[in-house]
């Protein structure tokens, strides 16, 4: 598979997998009591930012492999 190739697929998987990572944290967001205070919420809402870094990561990674 050319980088090309990868490239294009690797965006799609990414979007994809924005996607998904914020219908399952808005879900569980949702499902939460209304009156939770801040110092609990915040570290929830760091994890649901920064979560959907990692799998982006390798999909980057693969992404980027240069051509055999």
């Amino acid at each position: 598979m050319t980088q090309r190739n990868r490239k294009f697929i690797g965006v799609l998987l990414i979007l994809g997998s924005i996607v998904a990572w914020l219908s399952i944290f808005t879900s569980v967001y949702l499902a939460l009591p209304p009156d939770l205070p801040i110092w609990i919420l915040m570290p929830y809402f760091i994890v649901a930012g920064m979560g959907w870094l990692f799998p982006a990561m390798a999909i980057i990674r693969w992404m980027a492999k240069p051509d055999a």
